[in-house]
């Protein structure tokens, strides 16, 4: 009785949103124009609003004409003086918030703005869209009649001058309501405990003690988690623990390589999966339909979108720029964001392609700043990863974590990729394994098919073996333990695999 009553009410809230949904994906330009258009009015008072004349620009063209393409660098000094608690700088008002992000395990951090909009307006519509389209592609779900662990790597806040810093899932933790503890594992506390090690410890704790329905979490992390709990209770699976776990919602790094070994924690046709794409920056996309590989562009929430190609991403800041409106299928981009945080025309560093345009819908591909091009390959992200699903599904294994880095020609050698690749469980036939791997990304990548042909340019790749935790002893050693820290997979330059052979 009681999820009936609860899936009437979830059902109702669907149809009153779903109409608002079904304008922006009848008219998706013109729901584009309008969040632009709002975007320029909103900040037309602010500084940089002024600097670029925005009471002056009427519509696209204007726009991109008027205001230049930024990096982080260029808007920092704008965020430095919104962290002093300056108002109306990139933004309306003061902002209060900033969520630390690196993005990858550099050293470096950044600090990005996140109004009181983007909380609402983007990040917690976004959430409740998630569970809208859930309900909507399962309506007898059980969800919430138990709770979702979820796996988010929270830090406290800090004060800085008149701004709080941490991570997204701290901002967001501190600004949920009250009633979230009644439906969400672990508690607040808990949560935002600093100590990566003693905070799972006590999540699994909490966990254990209570019945859940779903999770949530980045899918690596979420694996690291999961294993413990199978240590501690020495069961099979994990659904003899939690019978009723019925869903995992997962986002932050490719599913493809953790698809075998999830299928083996929950061993059930009726346990889903669900994809969401929210970054420090915003909450861009989501799964909309069951067993998708692609998502849903959202856009009415409160962020204009324009994308770069990337056969033209290299070289000069005068970058070829378009809107949604000329984006073509099939086709890697750089996307670039206006936010209703005061991120204006700011490359994200993430590659999309479009697998539709009725409606808009995309597929992940990898980093700006993360392939492997040394060679005129052009390897991408989404290549490795499914090249280790395919893989993997062949030789019964399943990987943990990798990453791959160019091995540079010299004169009486020619050139390779080296990878380091974890096993959660290992090939019995690794020879062969790495064999199916060169031949596996050739299929899916001409271009290193190419470089590959008769060894004329790439040799075949160095794989190794990873001992069990290297890549959590390396990230533990850089202070990036947690949910939001991720391995950088491809890089053009040897940095990170050196660092992790000299832990090897």
């Amino acid at each position: 009785m009681q999820t009936a009553l609860i899936n009437t009410l979830v059902s109702w809230w669907f149809k009153k949103r779903l109409s608002d949904l079904n304008i922006f994906l009848k008219n998706p330009l013109h729901t584009q124009t309008e969040q632009l258009l709002l975007l320029l009015e909103l900040s037309r008072n602010t500084s940089y609003g002024k600097k670029y004349f925005f009471h002056t620009l009427n519509n696209y063209q204007d726009f991109s004409k008027a205001v230049p393409l930024n990096d982080y660098n260029s808007l920092f000094p704008y965020i430095e003086q919104m962290m002093k608690g300056k108002s109306d700088v990139l933004w309306r008002g003061k902002v209060k918030w900033f969520a630390k992000s690196s993005g990858t395990t550099a050293a470096k951090s950044k600090f990005i703005p996140v109004s009181q909009e983007a909380l609402e307006i983007n990040h917690y519509q976004g959430a409740k869209d998630v569970l809208a389209y859930y309900f909507y592609n399962y309506p007898q779900s059980k969800l919430l009649t138990g709770k979702t662990l979820k796996l988010g790597g929270s830090k406290q806040l800090l004060k800085f001058k008149n701004a709080y810093v941490g991570d997204l899932s701290a901002i967001l933790i501190d600004n949920m309501p009250f009633w979230s503890n009644m439906v969400t594992v672990p508690e607040k506390k808990t949560a935002l405990l600093t100590d990566w090690e003693i905070k799972i410890d006590k999540i699994i704790s909490e966990a254990l003690s209570s019945k859940l329905t779903g999770l949530a979490g980045v899918p690596s992390w979420m694996m690291m988690l999961l294993k413990e709990v199978l240590n501690r209770t020495g069961k099979n699976n994990i659904l003899e623990i939690w019978p009723d776990l019925e869903v995992f919602f997962h986002g932050g790094v490719s599913f493809d390589p953790y698809k075998n070994e999830y299928q083996k924690l929950f061993p059930s046709k009726d346990f889903h999966y669900m994809e969401i794409y929210n970054a420090s920056e915003g909450f861009f996309a989501l799964q909309d339909k069951k067993e998708a590989g692609e998502l849903l562009l959202m856009l009415d929430y409160g962020i204009f979108y324009e994308f770069i190609p990337m056969d033209e991403f290299e070289g000069t800041f005068s970058k070829k720029i378009i809107p949604l409106s000329e984006v073509e299928l099939n086709k890697n981009y750089a996307m670039v964001i206006t936010t209703n945080s005061g991120l204006w025309r700011y490359i994200i560093g993430d590659t999309v392609r479009f697998t539709s345009l009725r409606p808009y819908r995309i597929k992940i591909t990898g980093r700006t700043k993360h392939f492997i091009n040394v060679f005129g390959e052009e390897v991408i992200i989404e290549n490795t990863d499914k090249a280790l699903e395919i893989v993997c599904e062949k030789h019964h294994c399943s990987v943990k974590d990798y990453t791959v880095a160019p091995v540079f020609m010299k004169t009486d050698k020619k050139g390779a990729h080296e990878w380091i690749i974890e096993f959660e469980k290992e090939p019995e036939d690794f020879n062969s394994f790495a064999v199916d791997l060169d031949k596996t990304l050739q299929q899916l990548n001409s271009d290193y098919e190419a470089k590959r042909y008769g060894n004329m340019t790439l040799d075949f790749p160095v794989i190794h073996k990873a001992r069990k935790n290297l890549f959590y002893d390396w990230l533990k050693q850089k202070g990036k333990l947690g949910g939001q820290n991720k391995v950088p997979r491809l890089s053009n330059s040897r940095t990170f695999l050196e660092e992790l052979l000299t832990l090897q």
